[in-house]
């Protein structure tokens, strides 16, 4: 880490805070303001004592809590046997199943909401076949049912994936101890394993408490709207801006996501979970005993054709004619991907674009603030990481309202267009709400990389800036590409700002398409047809992601000692 701090490091630190503090936290901070004062400016409680006083909100109040914390529940039920039993015990197609046990973070949950209810809703295929089988049906995706049906299927991957890595991370000496003492089965798991790994648990317990409490999309396509974030967007939507009742559910939203992460903290806080030995090499994967395998196959399969769901399900209504009261659709066509590519190529190309220039402005912004949190000294620098990191408490709601009030009137440079018509408004919160995303990974990139290669550089009579861009910046590339791609396809399935913030079809990118399409039953057809595509970038985004870091890093383990011209 260089000790002197430069013109050009402290320039780029301020133009980084300036964009962040013009972008995120007065917004934020318009949102709050609003929420706390009167007509006249001064402060008042009157609207928090009005939002209480009307039973529609108290109901959505605790309806959002509910649901936030049902869907957590769930999440834990399906991840935490999954997660053990592919990194404990000895059986086939271990790494397939963890593999395909994300793959519902593909697809946004609000995309695959309606292909649900056509599977397990009312009159859906699961339902029909029970009524003619036994002669009963199951609410699944009744009401705020479904909302914690389709939630808990779409975010138990954050809970799998940290625990995984929390499990693969034990002490097994500990584990091999317990083992010897004669602990075994639930005992030993509960004990013992599930206590070591609870780091990890915790991580994914909250974010799945966020996501789902923050989330618009799933509640609206689900017809769902006593709910916290619906009515944040409907008040502001059909009261106006000026309506006070939006900005206090903003409020809240901004401090439930806020108190889920200091919770997660306040759990870990003053206990031991670190060990002297990492990983779990140390003791062999057990074998599965008879009745565990029963269970251990039972329950990954009941998994595996949850997650499967609405991927097939999207996928059959995009190419049905007709499905509605049957158990599979009466007959399959292309036209609606005809229609689609007729009459919304532009919302592909929107998406394209948009989400583009988004992720760009994250890797650079995250390159950038890594390099001055790890490479420098400028005052302040790790108050740049903590606000960009802060970003993701933030609801995409919160922040489309925030920049609805604190931009309007105001105009695009050269041009009589307001800000908040533009959707150069909706590529600034595509980026600022996926930067933490990119940050985290240009920072794990730049942490790999000792800083002699880039003293070597300047050694050889490299300026600094060429240093960065001919070795820094290179080296960094598997990571800069996971954090573009990650910014890419989160941005592309975003919804809740994009409600918001869109404000002409022709400007619309595809998840807006597709929630106007599933507003009728006529138009779910396309919607779906629409959806199967945006999945479709999204994987192919992350496989070509994953060829390209597998391919960079084949060539730097081939070639370790290749000359770089700087």
């Amino acid at each position: 880490m260089s000790t002197r701090i430069t013109w050009p490091q402290v320039a780029i630190a301020a133009a980084i805070g300036l964009f962040l503090f013009a972008f995120l936290v007065v917004p934020v901070l318009t949102v709050i303001y609003v929420a706390f004062v009167d007509g006249t400016g001064g402060f008042t409680l009157s609207h928090f004592v009005s939002f209480f006083h009307i039973s529609l909100m108290r109901e959505s109040f605790w309806n959002s809590l509910y649901v936030a914390t049902l869907s957590v529940v769930f999440a834990t039920i399906i991840a935490v046997p999954l997660a053990y039993f592919t990194a404990r015990f000895q059986f086939r197609g271990a790494l397939l199943i963890q593999t395909l046990g994300i793959l519902p973070l593909i697809m946004p949950p609000f995309v695959g909401a309606i292909a649900m209810q056509l599977i397990f809703g009312r009159s859906g295929s699961v339902n029909l076949l029970l009524n003619d089988w036994f002669g009963f049906t199951l609410p699944i995706m009744d009401g705020l049912n479904g909302v914690i049906f389709v939630e808990a299927i779409h975010y138990f991957p954050f809970i799998l994936m940290n625990l995984v890595v929390a499990l693969n991370n034990i002490d097994s000496s500990m584990e091999e101890s317990a083992l010897n003492l004669g602990a075994s089965g639930m005992r030993l798991f509960r004990r013992i394993v599930f206590p070591l790994a609870m780091p990890g648990y915790i991580a994914g317990a909250a974010l799945v408490f966020i996501k789902v409490f923050d989330d618009l999309g799933t509640p609206l396509v689900l017809n769902v709207t006593n709910m916290l974030a619906p009515q944040a967007y409907l008040r502001i939507t059909s009261v106006g801006i000026e309506d006070p009742i939006g900005y206090v559910i903003g409020v809240f939203m901004i401090v439930f996501s806020l108190v889920a992460l200091w919770a997660s903290a306040l759990v870990l806080k003053g206990r031991e979970y670190a060990t002297m030995q990492r990983g779990y090499s140390g003791l062999a994967k057990r074998r599965l005993t008879p009745w565990q395998g029963v269970f251990a196959y039972g329950w990954i399969v009941l998994v595996l054709a949850l997650v499967l769901a609405p991927h097939l399900g999207i996928l059959m209504l995009s190419l049905a004619k007709v499905w509605s009261f049957s158990v599979l659709p009466e007959g399959f066509t292309l036209q609606h991907y005809a229609t689609v590519f007729q009459d919304s190529p532009r919302m592909i190309w929107n998406t394209l674009l948009y989400c583009g220039i988004a992720a760009g402005i994250d890797v650079v912004l995250g390159t950038a603030i890594a390099y001055l949190i790890l490479r420098t000294r400028v005052p302040a620098r790790l108050s740049l990481d903590f606000i960009a990191t802060a970003a993701l408490a933030i609801p995409g709601v919160v922040l489309a309202i925030g920049y609805l009030r604190t931009f309007r009137g105001m105009e695009l440079p050269f041009t009589d267009d307001l800000l908040t018509s533009s959707w150069l408004l909706l590529v600034v919160a595509y980026s600022i709400r996926r930067l933490p995303y990119a940050l985290r990974s240009c920072l794990a990139a730049l942490q790999q990389m000792h800083v002699s290669l880039e003293e070597a550089a300047e050694n050889l009579g490299a300026r600094k800036s060429r240093a960065i861009v001919r070795v820094v910046v290179p080296l960094m590339a598997g990571g800069i590409l996971a954090g573009f791609v990650t910014s890419f396809m989160t941005a592309a399935v975003e919804l809740s700002a994009t409600l918001m913030l869109v404000t002409a079809q022709h400007d619309a990118p595809m998840s807006y398409g597709i929630y106007l399409y599933m507003q009728s039953a006529a138009g779910r057809g396309p919607g779906a047809a629409l959806g199967v595509l945006a999945v479709a970038i999204v994987a192919i985004g992350t496989y070509l992601s994953h060829r390209l870091i597998e391919r960079r890093e084949a060539e730097k383990q081939s070639q370790p000692l290749a000359r770089i011209e700087v």
